[in-house]
């Protein structure tokens, strides 16, 4: 029966993380080694694998569509850890968005429905969860913005639903986290909100957003989370992976202070930004190239509101460290551990 299942292996057994060349999925194969596990990862040949290199992982290589080597990854695991996806929630075209966060999850779940597993971990996001009214979101918040989402939120919803269909109509042993801004040491690419976060650090940001703002965690945090959620989550359920909202004013100030620069002076108003992004969009249009600045990134900068992530603390025994000594580490990663000759 869903939610039931309790792991059979303990600190030993093989983990495969899916996505171990991004952020937050280098960071789930650290914890993994560190936690003792025989840590295996697939990744495409074209992947940077700076944030893995130092660990003795084994490497199986190919895409989310590659059936054989799919199987190939998984055989032997107990757990599974998928935290491939494509973020760019601003590019025109939706269809990458959709082939890589749910066809290619798609192929990936049919292939775990025939391996062994005790646990299949799904990286989520907070933008699968409706708007608290009265009060934080939980996981049971129904997600009440879909229309006004754009085509990324639509396809981590979709995402989303098929895992838990899965579980509940075929048995897969999968539970899902819902994953907020992740911050930290070794955002080396780096990620769009740590590109925003950088800037302040480094003193290039003289403006901040006024009325915009999100839910923070640290990336080894949500890590952490992860492999919790192998050892004790419960089948079929979501769980919030965040540590407290902060507004961008907030987060940008502390990466300043954190840098030893100054911190942004002047509040852009949100209608402003909102304008900004309709020319983003017109601009995307007429010169058919992608631009970062847009309606629906302008929208997912204010549309979510606080989340609970009690649940997680409860079920879990996961305690995040609080977000401003996350945001603080990140800043001194990007102005100082990404330089030539500096260690992080």
């Amino acid at each position: 029966m869903p939610g039931s299942e309790t792991p059979r292996s303990g600190v030993g057994g093989t983990r495969l993380v899916i996505g171990a060349s991004g952020f937050l999925g280098s960071h789930v194969a650290r914890e993994l080694v560190e936690r003792g596990h025989a840590v295996r990862v697939m990744l495409r040949p074209t992947s940077p694998t700076r944030g893995i290199d130092d660990l003795p992982v084994e490497r199986v290589y190919g895409d989310l569509f590659d059936t054989a080597a799919l199987r190939s990854a998984m055989a032997g695991c107990d757990v599974v850890f998928h935290c491939a996806v494509d973020t760019r929630a601003w590019i025109r075209d939706p269809e990458p968005l959709f082939r890589t966060n749910v066809e290619g999850l798609r192929n990936v779940l049919d292939v775990a429905a025939g391996a062994d597993l005790e646990r299949f971990v799904f990286t989520s996001s907070l933008g699968t969860i409706g708007r608290g009214v009265g009060g934080p979101a939980t996981e049971d918040t129904p997600h009440d913005w879909l229309p006004r989402a754009g085509a990324y939120i639509r396809s981590r919803v979709e995402a989303e639903d098929l895992v838990l269909a899965r579980a509940r109509e075929q048995g897969l042993p999968a539970v899902v986290m819902c994953v907020a801004n992740t911050y930290g040491s070794g955002d080396w690419v780096p990620t769009p909100h740590g590109s925003l976060l950088a800037a302040a650090a480094r003193g290039r940001m003289p403006a901040y957003f006024k009325r915009t703002g999100s839910e923070v965690v640290g990336v080894r945090d949500a890590a952490l989370a992860l492999v919790l959620a192998a050892e004790k989550g419960r089948v079929g359920e979501r769980y919030i992976v965040s540590e407290r909202y902060m507004t961008s004013r907030e987060m940008y100030a502390v990466a300043a202070e954190a840098g030893g620069s100054p911190p942004p002076r002047f509040g852009i108003p949100l209608g402003l930004l909102a304008v900004a992004g309709r020319v983003g969009d017109l601009a995307a249009r007429l010169r058919k190239k992608d631009y970062r600045l847009t309606s629906t990134s302008v929208r997912l900068m204010h549309v979510m509101s606080p989340m609970d992530h009690g649940k997680a603390e409860r079920e879990l025994g996961w305690i995040p460290s609080p977000a401003p000594e996350v945001i603080r580490e990140a800043a001194r990663f990007f102005t100082m551990g990404r330089r030539p000759g500096v260690q992080e």
